[in-house]
């Protein structure tokens, strides 16, 4: 049998690879493909410098002049004694029930699915299920809490009927399921990034399958998985429709609980986003600076959760190179 010529010259190709490294020469798209992508960049930055100067000077007078008062005060139907304090109170509840639940079981999964799930059809499934769930929108998932978890507690009678099942522990789990989706997503892609010759370093000294992923699967992929979880975290705990459904107050509450209480979590609730919803459709001008003031402490309060994500993250990858 006869040998055929190969279809191209390797000797003309790569004096061509070498010709164009020589001349220094750069490919146009590429340069317009991230020129656009700066340019797209430096855009939104510009978007969000400015939201958040109109913020924070909109907020100054009520920060500056009595940010104690602010912090320490309900909603009140005058704007020099606003405050925010009931609604912290509800967001750090629902904070507690996102992490307390969301977490461990969305991690749980991932692990599953990820380590221990065979590649059928069932598995991929579930796989394409949870995606679609981390697309919906959240007003289902409020939904969701009012038929579910509202109507459970009204028919256990949790809170009395001055509440009818709308508690902080249903919006706390309502959010929980909320952010579950994602807390799967992101610790999956978080377990499959980790190298498979790690896994077979362990197998290779005698590891059981347990073993590996306790001491080498998970700390490495520990950065991925928290930075993933507490985003998740920081989006939940501001969304408004699915507390709307699920029956924050937007008024005054009636209980005078302490910010740690756990006597509230059966009683009615509100949160950052329903008093800054609550705050911005009064009228007047003198609520312009109380509504600036709350959406100030809800971003710093997404913001430390974001802060607490990056030095996490830094921390474990400091930590897994061995610094």
């Amino acid at each position: 049998m006869g040998l055929t010529a190969p279809i191209v010259d390797p000797e003309r190709t790569a004096e061509r690879v070498r010709s164009r490294i020589e001349s220094g020469g750069r490919d146009t798209k590429d340069l317009v493909f991230r020129s656009l992508l700066l340019g797209t960049l430096l855009f939104s930055l510009v978007v969000l410098a400015v939201l958040v100067v109109d913020v924070v000077g909109d907020s100054w007078a009520v920060l500056s002049d009595h940010l104690g008062i602010f912090l320490a005060n309900p909603l009140r139907s005058r704007p020099d004694e606003a405050g925010v304090f009931t609604g912290l109170r509800g967001t750090f509840w629902i904070g507690v029930f996102v992490i307390l639940l969301s977490f461990p079981i969305g991690i749980g999964a991932a692990i599953y699915l990820e380590e221990y799930a065979t590649d059928s059809w069932f598995s991929r499934l579930i796989d394409v299920n949870i995606r679609n769930l981390a697309g919906v929108p959240s007003v289902v998932y409020g939904i969701l809490g009012l038929a579910v978890f509202v109507g459970l507690f009204e028919a256990l009678n949790v809170g009395g009927s001055d509440t009818l099942g709308r508690t902080t522990a249903a919006g706390g789990l309502t959010l929980a399921v909320l952010s579950l989706p994602v807390v799967i997503i992101t610790s999956a892609e978080a377990i499959r990034a980790v190298p498979q010759s790690i896994r077979e370093a362990g197998y290779g000294v005698g590891a059981t399958k347990w073993e590996v992923v306790r001491n080498h699967v998970l700390p490495y992929a520990a950065p991925g998985i928290l930075t993933g979880t507490l985003l998740s975290l920081a989006r939940a705990l501001g969304e408004a429709a699915p507390l709307i459904l699920v029956g924050a107050v937007r008024g005054k509450l009636g209980s005078k609980s302490g910010f740690f209480d756990l006597g509230q979590l059966s009683e009615r609730f509100t949160a950052m986003p329903i008093l800054i919803t609550e705050y911005a459709s009064k009228p007047g001008d003198d609520w312009v600076p109380v509504t600036a003031a709350a959406i100030v402490v809800l971003l710093l309060v997404v913001l430390g959760f974001n802060a607490a994500a990056v030095l996490l993250r830094n921390r474990f990858e400091a930590k897994r190179e061995g610094k």
